[in-house]
């Protein structure tokens, strides 16, 4: 092992460099000849040039001349106003905060029983005992999380965010101290703007063993999720309030960061630090991707090119394997990153942020390659470009052959009549007809309402009161003005008595139209009494079903009445043919259906506040008559895809492109 404590480097070096090294003040010639005399190395001068490369661009030795012209150069001058380092400064970049090696070593000899098995074994204990407290309780765990969204809670995870990551880092630290590694410094890191804290733990490779490195790139990750176990527990046991809420965000920061974020390997985070010592396999990202570059060039150009290390067959496929999804993460994190800059900043500057990293990161490493393949070109044989030409015209033709005409979208199938039977008031229940088929006007549920029918009573007894007392006045002028005071009381008591009897009326609700009556309360029964709120049922219609689509706006223009339609319903395998019958000419404003809004566990993201449900992006409604109705006879979710107007990869992501264009095209 090579340390350059300049830098805090170490460099893994083989029994040829090291031999190497012994005499590296002897002339070149001299310096092979003794090596092979004395050791069973066979030695070429490229391999030892290819060293002497090595150590002087990583200034592991005295400078020549030129390189100390070169060095001054480059440190002299103003590289701030050099574009690259720009780049470098702004992608990712270091603050040390505090030197900590004096208090860890004062602080380390009182916590030693962290370390201890029985430490772990009583952790691992409380935390498989929260997640069972926690998993009887899912149901107000999620209904936390969905009121943690709010400016409270995004505080409270911050919150608990900045401390977990403390304690993470403390956590290598303290590791690191118990085995000797001095800790260099600790402080803030920002990838791309990105605030993350970090621990200078570079010494911990003048650890001989592997599994002491091991035990420090894993010390993170292993103190957050013991305070997300404990939190859990703590969590599941305590009364609502303050220090729930507390646990809570603790519990879902140290989860959810340690198992989704610190584990991955394919960023050089925990995760990779952990797998590189597990297999004792330094700079693991770069030696697994030359392998996976040396396999494409032999695979897809014909190159004879051999691996760059010697690995059993199995090993050597398993690095492959890893550097592809490795490549295949970093392009999706990258793409979300430059999306996420873009819209940070104000337009201009993120526009520029957005181009950065598309450029420094998605497209430089292609081009890299790409140009590599264009100076060797000619060692790739004369059938294998053809078949590559070949390909490329393939693959040509399909992406500007207009061959996709399916249009996708989230989807709501519900009957087209339905009615959902309350009480009008509140009233006693008298009849309730069983669940099935009813035909028209048929009664579905009868209620009483005994103050209604006294009232409807004592209005029709103190009417014909009345008209007795009228038939009994005389003709006179005192009669008559008897007759039309008598009259006017008659009028009033037969208007309440056809109010009283319109409420009655009321209280016998029919089918108006033939369905399946469904959905009954199996609690119900005569004589209960209910409120206007409290459903009885439903009557659906099952031979007239149809379902409502949201569709980018994107691909609306494609779609036209008359299209064929599939609904591929949640649960169910065969879909549910249809046509669309009508689309809406303007963007949705709301979701009609709070069953498709995320908030309710639905695939459309909604404004995170407000009682509307509008859409966070833009959609248009698209209704569709269905051929069937769907199992259960329910409202039901699914995914519509509709086939609608042919176009090809190219013209749909022209159109993307233009669409983004116009779209912020204004300053």
């Amino acid at each position: 092992m090579i340390e350059d404590p300049g830098v805090n480097r170490f460099y893994r070096i083989g029994w040829l460099e090291f031999e190497c090294l012994l005499r590296w003040g002897q002339p070149l010639e001299a310096l092979i000849e003794d090596i092979q005399a004395q050791t069973p190395l066979q030695v070429e001068r490229e391999q030892v040039l290819g060293l002497a490369g090595f150590l002087e661009q990583n200034q592991l030795v005295y400078p020549s001349v030129k390189t100390v012209a070169r060095l001054a150069a480059r440190s002299t001058g103003n590289q701030w106003l050099q574009w690259k380092w720009w780049v470098h400064h702004y992608l990712f970049f270091r603050v040390p905060l505090v030197r900590p090696q004096r208090w860890l070593a004062v602080v380390e000899p009182y916590l030693r029983w962290l370390f201890a098995p029985l430490t772990a074994w009583v952790v691992a204990g409380l935390g498989a005992l929260g997640l069972i407290l926690a998993a009887r309780q899912w149901d107000v765990f999620q209904q936390t999380l969905v009121e943690s969204v709010s400016p409270e809670g995004l505080a409270g995870f911050l919150i608990a965010l900045a401390f977990a990551k403390t304690a993470h880092e403390l956590g290598h630290a303290l590791t690191a101290t118990r085995y000797g590694v001095r800790v260099a410094h600790m402080g803030v890191a920002f990838l791309v703007l990105w605030p993350m804290l970090y621990t200078d733990t570079g010494e911990s490779w003048r650890l001989r063993s592997r599994y002491q490195r091991l035990a420090v790139a894993v010390a993170g990750i292993t103190t957050e999720l013991a305070i997300a176990a404990i939190a859990t527990l703590g969590w599941a046991l305590v009364e609502p309030g303050a220090l729930k809420n507390a646990l809570f965000y603790l519990a879902t920061t140290g989860w959810v960061l340690s198992l989704a974020l610190n584990v991955s390997p394919f960023m050089r985070f925990d995760g990779y630090f952990i797998l590189s010592d597990w297999l004792d396999m330094p700079n693991l990202h770069e030696r697994s991707g030359a392998l996976a570059r040396a396999w494409l060039r032999r695979t897809l150009l014909g190159w004879d090119e051999p691996d760059p290390e010697d690995f059993e067959s199995v090993t050597a496929r398993l690095l492959r394997a890893f550097a592809f999804l490795t490549w295949i993460y970093r392009l999706v994190i990258f793409v979300g990153i430059a999306v996420l800059v873009y819209y940070l900043f104000f337009k201009v500057l993120g526009i520029v942020l957005f181009i950065i990293e598309i450029v420094w990161f998605v497209a430089r490493p292609v081009w890299t390659e790409l140009r590599v393949w264009r100076e060797r070109r000619g060692e790739t044989p004369m059938a294998r470009r053809w078949g590559l030409l070949g390909v490329m015209l393939l693959l040509g033709a399909g992406a500007f052959v207009p061959w996709q005409a399916e249009v996708r979208g989230p989807a709501l199938a519900h009957p087209v009549r339905q009615l959902l039977v309350y009480p009008p008031f509140p009233a006693q229940l008298v009849a309730l007809q069983p669940a099935g088929a009813v035909k028209s006007g048929a009664l579905l549920v009868a209620f009483d309402a005994p103050e209604v029918s006294s009232r409807g009573q004592r209005a029709d007894i103190g009417a014909y009161a009345l008209e007795r007392r009228l038939s009994g006045l005389e003709a006179d002028d005192k009669g008559l003005e008897q007759r039309r005071a008598t009259q006017e009381r008659l009028s009033e008591q037969q208007a309440e008595s056809r109010a009283a009897r319109s409420e009655l009326e009321r209280l016998r609700l029919t089918a108006a139209f033939d369905g399946i009556w469904m959905d009954i309360d199996p609690q119900l029964f005569p004589g209960a009494w209910l409120g206007p709120r409290e459903r009885m049922g439903a009557l659906v219609d099952p031979a007239h079903w149809e379902a409502v689509a949201y569709v980018g706006h994107r691909q609306v223009e494609r779609l036209a009445a008359g299209d064929t339609a599939r609904l591929y319903v949640e649960g169910q395998i065969v879909p549910i043919q249809g046509r669309v019958v009508e689309i809406d000419s303007a963007r949705a404003q709301k979701v009609s259906h709070a069953m498709l809004a995320n908030r309710f566990g639905g695939p459309i993201a909604v404004a995170p506040h407000g009682d509307d449900l509008t859409p966070l992006e833009p959609r248009y409604r698209v209704r569709i008559a269905l051929d069937a109705a769907p199992g259960g006879l329910r409202e039901t979710r699914g995914q519509m895809v509709i086939h609608g107007q042919r176009r090809s990869p190219v013209m749909e992501f022209l159109t993307g492109v233009a669409a983004v264009l116009v779209l912020e095209s204004g300053f």
